[in-house]
């Protein structure tokens, strides 16, 4: 191998390794959370008014947000980084990722392993077809965990569908959110933040269908054909209670306590809170707590810091989802319906192409100006 391939070659490789780096502070300091640097701490960030200031009331959470949805302020917060267990508001971001590319009038047979999750389940039965949009009202309103892993079965497979809630959450730059099921139930290493939740909270909020499931009072749910439907309360008491209560989703497992995700509209505002890591029961009373504070200061409080905006690419599941399979079709566990590529190596696998082509490239002009060998007599 000549000297000029060699350096070509370390040069190919030394780019498609940039690629593969993510770039940090030449100072080597870390760098500030995603949202500001105020959002760092553990404690409480709020930065009140020289005058008239309402204070801030206690809330029994381990961490929370209350912002903004419509400027992305974040209005205040307590540990916005701190990752705890979702428990079932992790099916917001299942929501948010698969209602955009599931046809909501697609079928979908439910496996028995959707059929035997417990608990907070609709009741499916395995082998029975169930409509798309039936199953995201029993996720939503009902908290279905068999709804759930139904709806992650509807994509092909069930790992394909954590592979797009990941990079969803990636979309979104919420990067302390690591998913591990459609449904929120305890796993190794899956784990999200407040801060987080609004991010997914605020998206959901550009996705029409979910904020119309969110706002059903009480619906019927087909559980097995030409049988009685069940009938669906929505769990979340605040829309008879709160004025202008737009939706909520509440979780709870023994190792997560209470979390929750919840809208309200006044006075043109839209405000998001988040709550994790709570004593069970409380969470409705402490959201409206929180609520009310917000609508107070809105617009009075400096901001403690602000939602980020999604990354501008589209996510590669929305550009080649499931939405493509025909609505008659029911779509069983385990069927093909193509895997989206992962954003994050499409770059690297770029850089690896053209890197390799340029060392070939380098090595045949090498060849030419070689003097040719004299063949032997």
């Amino acid at each position: 191998m000549t000297r000029r391939i060699k350096r070509t070659m370390a040069l190919c490789l030394g780019s498609a390794a940039c690629l593969a780096m993510t770039a940090g502070p030449s100072s080597g300091q870390p760098a500030a959370p995603v949202g500001g640097s105020e959002l760092a701490g553990h404690g409480v960030a709020v930065n009140y008014p020289p005058h008239g200031a309402q204070a801030l009331p206690y809330i029994p959470a381990s961490a929370y947000v209350v912002a903004d949805a419509g400027t992305g302020q974040v209005l205040a917060a307590k540990d916005p980084h701190g990752q705890f267990g979702p428990a079932s508001t992790l099916k917001v971001l299942t929501a948010v990722t698969l209602m955009p590319v599931l046809n909501p009038n697609m079928t979908v047979v439910a496996s028995a392993k959707a059929a035997n999750v417990t608990p907070s389940k609709v009741g499916l039965i395995a082998g029975d077809s169930y409509r798309v949009s039936d199953l995201f009202k029993a996720l939503l309103m009902i908290s279905a965990n068999d709804a759930a892993i139904a709806l992650a079965d509807a994509t092909g497979s069930y790992a394909k569908a954590i592979t797009m809630m990941n990079a969803e959450a990636h979309h979104l730059q919420a990067d302390d959110t690591v998913a591990k099921t459609p449904n929120g139930l305890n796993r190794a290493g899956q784990h999200t933040s407040a801060y987080d939740e609004a991010l997914i909270a605020r998206q959901a909020l550009a996705v029409p269908g979910l904020m119309q499931d969110e706002a059903i009072r009480v619906t019927t749910f087909p559980v097995k054909p030409h049988h009685k439907p069940v009938t669906l309360w929505n769990q979340n008491t605040m829309l008879e209670t709160y004025p202008g209560d737009l939706g909520g989703k509440i979780g709870w497992t023994t190792d997560t306590k209470t979390t929750f995700i919840g809208w309200a509209r006044r006075g043109g505002h839209t405000l998001i809170v988040t709550m994790l890591h709570m004593r069970p029961l409380t969470e409705l009373v402490y959201a409206a707590k929180l609520l009310d504070w917000g609508f107070a200061m809105d617009g009075r409080v400096r901001p403690a810091g602000y939602l980020v905006r999604p990354l501008s690419a589209t996510p590669t599941h929305r550009k080649a989802g499931a939405a493509a399979v025909p609505a008659a079709t029911p779509v069983r566990p385990g069927s093909a319906l193509g895997s989206p590529a992962d954003p994050l190596t499409v770059p690297l696998a770029i850089g690896l192409v053209v890197a390799l082509v340029t060392v070939v490239v380098a090595a045949r002009l090498s060849a030419r100006r070689q003097p040719r060998a004299r063949s032997p007599r």
